[in-house]
C-alpha cells in the first residue's frame, strides 16, 4: 500500500537529494559557526556552571530594583 502510495506522487527520487542536501547545508553551516567561535568567549562559557560569583545566578536574577 506505501510502495503504491509513493509511487503516485511525481519527482519523489528529488525528494532524497533535497533532504541529503539540506542536511548537508546545515551541518556545513553549523561546523563553519563553530570554528568562527571565539576561544575566550568558549573558555568563559565553560566556567559558567561551575562559578559561584557569575552574575547571572538565579539569586541575582531575582532581585528588582
Amino acid at each position: 500500500m506505501i510502495k503504491h502510495a509513493l509511487e503516485q506522487v511525481m519527482n519523489i527520487e528529488s525528494y532524497g537529494i533535497i533532504s541529503l542536501l539540506i542536511f548537508f547545508l546545515f551541518f556545513a553551516g553549523m561546523l563553519c559557526w563553530a570554528f568562527r567561535l571565539n576561544r575566550d568567549f568558549l573558555d568563559n562559557m565553560s566556567q559558567l556552571p561551575l562559578d559561584n560569583h557569575s552574575d547571572l545566578a538565579p539569586s541575582n536574577l531575582a532581585k528588582h530594583d
